[in-house]
């Protein structure tokens, strides 16, 4: 759950600030606490942060290093990515009105900040081209998966937009590739319960109440490939990826599922062959049907079968 950030301080370079409260412990200062919060992060890191004024509260106040520790305050502050790798895929604002934005994504670049990306993100880079502090996505997809994302522009009509994916009142159809096989039921409807694995990179279906549900039909049959439409009636992480891998028929270019791969090992060339190509809503505001269609397409079966 997202933490409330209420008196957040501007992003800087399109990056807005992290947030934390401070919980009563045995500190002596802010600097203490925080090396203590943040353990993959060295003491020398937050003692910089706090010298360059990176870490404020929510009254705008700079922390020094020395300031006393207070339980119960909301710290904001700005995460710096050492040697970023840049990311040389660009993402297309394909329309936009005053309160959303439909963006097409490309393979490998993320939606948000998170780990070792900051401005190679479809978010920063958008803010900092248009000018957006506002701009928030609505949904989430892989990083490895490319297609479509709905940002909202304005604070004031974005919980109108994120209750259409809560309530499930988006229609989304998704295409990949993956092996065929013709013994299987098609069409598939393939409802299970998915949680996290035992690396936190990947998730696996479980036993218990369900709480993903695709419905999974071949498109285009090529030899041992096959171009499938998926509809997810759900939105569980990497829910796609385990549905097909657990059928036996992991994505081509799939460095998760069913094996994860070494980080930092990632192909440009072979991209995850998987698509987010239709999203379709009743809007909010208008009351009109709105649909959306991905300008981008999967490599031609024909390729990947030579």
């Amino acid at each position: 759950m997202a933490l409330h950030r209420p008196n957040a301080p501007p992003s800087r370079n399109g990056v807005g600030a992290s947030c934390v409260v401070t919980l009563p412990g045995p500190w002596v200062n802010m600097l203490d606490f925080l090396t203590a919060r943040f353990v993959g992060v060295h003491t020398e890191v937050w003692e910089q942060r706090l010298r360059d004024g990176d870490v404020v509260d929510d009254q705008g106040q700079r922390i020094t290093p020395d300031a006393p520790f207070e339980a119960g305050r909301r710290l904001y502050y700005f995460r710096a990515v050492e040697a970023e790798p840049h990311i040389p895929f660009e993402a297309v604002v394909l329309w936009q009105d005053a309160h959303l934005m439909v963006v097409d994504k490309p393979h490998f670049l993320p939606v948000l900040p998170s780990g070792k990306y900051l401005q190679e993100t479809v978010l920063t880079r958008l803010k900092n081209t248009l000018g957006l502090d506002a701009l928030s996505p609505i949904h989430r997809i892989d990083r490895d998966t490319a297609g479509l994302v709905l940002f909202s522009k304005q604070v004031t009509s974005r919980g109108a937009y994120q209750e259409l994916f809560r309530t499930r009142q988006v229609d989304k159809t998704y295409e990949c590739t993956a092996p065929w096989n013709a013994d299987l039921p098609w069409p598939i409807r393939r409802e299970s319960r998915i949680a996290p694995s035992a690396h936190f990179m990947q998730q696996t279906e479980v036993d218990g109440v369900p709480n993903a549900l695709t419905h999974i039909e071949p498109i285009e049959v090529l030899g041992r490939l096959a171009r499938y439409s998926l509809k997810p009636v759900t939105g569980q992480r990497h829910q796609l990826r385990v549905h097909m891998a657990a059928l036996g028929l992991p994505m081509v270019g799939d460095g998760i599922y069913p094996k994860l791969t070494p980080e930092g090992s990632a192909d440009y060339s072979q991209p995850l062959q998987l698509l987010a190509k239709t999203i379709a809503f009743v809007d909010p505001r208008s009351g009109e049907h709105s649909e959306f269609h991905s300008q981008r397409t999967l490599r031609d079966l024909a390729d990947l079968t030579q």
